[in-house]
């Protein structure tokens, strides 16, 4: 895959099929839009365009910033993408200037001008431009003008849910990550580097790898413990995490997540290195013990359900 950072590059692809918007999560629906890009691109012997933002609009635009978070990271996104057959990715810097561009402007000078596209594809409900005023009808009614054609990819529904990243995050920050994954089409995940703790879970038999997230925007699971799965060296490992702020062990008022994961079956050392952790269901909310004998038996039956959870999905 190709990635874009300037118009200029873009203009020598051929018959191109494009789509636009932000793409957080790569879900179901996002992907259902690459499979029919990549349909219509191998119709016309032309290259499949996903066109992006950077950073977010949100961030830009400070929109519900008390509850900004987002579901992978920039690199994470563009992984996706190309796991799903797209040839090329143009990236826009998306500026406060950017944002007051008009709809009709926003297509000519940044798509048609450019791009010369042959074919646009846009989820059911796309928006975009100043105040979001753009829609399937100005493309439609641009596309004539302009000689593209535009196709409108239908919801995907999930247990009679229609997909989107706005629901993906509201179950993540309820800690629903089953009902997340399913509207992904994959699970969840975090990375982050494995950064020393104050190790009392070893003393009471539960060793953890505690990480340290870069992006604050990433923390959005609900206080709990969760059943997951990492990869050290390539070989999985199945594993239980608490996401919050551990009550029983120290009394933190500044409001930042811990990520704590105790991997079954490891024993090596893990300071210093990058850790992706998959969250597959939730097990229970987090709670505040009397002292670490009864946090100790908690986590005895934590462990417990997850590897239950793991013998009644083998292919987790």
């Amino acid at each position: 895959m190709r990635i874009i950072n300037n118009s200029i590059q873009a203009r020598n692809i051929k018959n191109a099929v494009v789509t636009i918007g932000t793409f957080d999560g790569v879900h179901l629906g996002h992907q259902a839009i690459f499979k029919e890009m990549r349909r219509l691109a191998q119709e016309i012997g032309g290259e499949t365009v996903v066109v992006t933002f950077h950073p977010h609009p949100r961030q830009v635009l400070s929109i519900g910033t008390e509850r900004l978070r987002f579901i992978c990271s920039q690199e994470e996104k563009l992984k996706k993408i190309e796991e799903f057959g797209i040839d090329n990715v143009l990236i826009i810097p998306f500026t406060k200037e950017f944002a007051s561009t008009p709809s009709e402007d926003f297509i000519k000078d940044y798509i048609i001008d450019s791009i010369h596209p042959s074919i646009i594809v846009v989820g059911y409900d796309h928006h975009f431009g100043k105040n979001r005023m753009g829609d399937y009808e100005m493309l439609t009614q641009l596309g004539k003008q302009y000689n593209f054609r535009t196709v409108q990819v239908e919801a995907q529904d999930v247990n009679e849910v229609a997909v989107s990243s706005t629901k993906i995050r509201n179950f993540l920050w309820a800690g629903n990550v089953k009902a997340a994954n399913e509207l992904l089409g994959y699970p969840y995940s975090v990375t982050g580097t494995v950064v020393e703790g104050n190790k009392i879970g070893r003393t009471i038999g539960f060793p953890t790898a505690n990480l340290d997230i870069p992006n604050e925007y990433m923390m959005i699971n609900n206080p709990g413990v969760y059943a997951c799965q990492t990869m050290i060296d390539g070989k999985p490992y199945n594993a239980m995490a608490n996401t919050g702020l551990r009550p029983t062990v120290e009394d933190r008022t500044d409001g930042d997540f811990i990520i704590e994961v105790n991997i079954f079956d490891f024993n090596g050392d893990l300071y210093g290195k990058t850790l992706k952790v998959w969250f597959l269901d939730r097990i229970r909310d987090e709670e505040k013990f009397k002292g670490l004998e009864a946090l100790k038996a908690q986590l005895e039956q934590d462990r417990k359900k997850v590897k239950e959870y793991f013998l009644n999905n083998p292919s987790k």
